[in-house]
């Protein structure tokens, strides 16, 4: 199993979202062709109700910690309810990469 499929199955198992994305922006770094090592997902789940982003994303964070401490290198997180979500429908792009040369 690789590092996109891994992520999407301890995010899937932990939050039962109803909505989730694991999308690989590896690519967009200075990393070797087929790196995983930068990730964007986006995840909607009633269980960040009532809950700050940052709680939102200590949740996350402790779920894919093994994955964290060895291999990840970036993981931009959008958690979002069910209402965020039809309010606002898309997590916004992420940024082009400044560093280490690629552009």
């Amino acid at each position: 199993m690789n590092m996109q499929q891994t992520i999407t199955k301890k995010l899937d198992e932990a939050f039962s979202p109803e909505h989730l994305e694991v999308i690989n922006e590896s690519h967009m770094h200075n990393v070797p062709e087929g790196s995983e090592s930068h990730f964007k997902v986006v995840i909607v789940s009633d269980q960040f109700k009532d809950k700050l982003p940052l709680a939102r994303h200590r949740l996350v964070n402790k779920a894919l910690e093994a994955e964290l401490s060895g291999g990840i290198h970036a993981l931009a997180l959008h958690t979002l309810t069910m209402e965020e979500w039809f309010e606002k429908g898309k997590a916004p792009e992420s940024p082009l990469c400044e560093g280490g040369g690629k552009n």
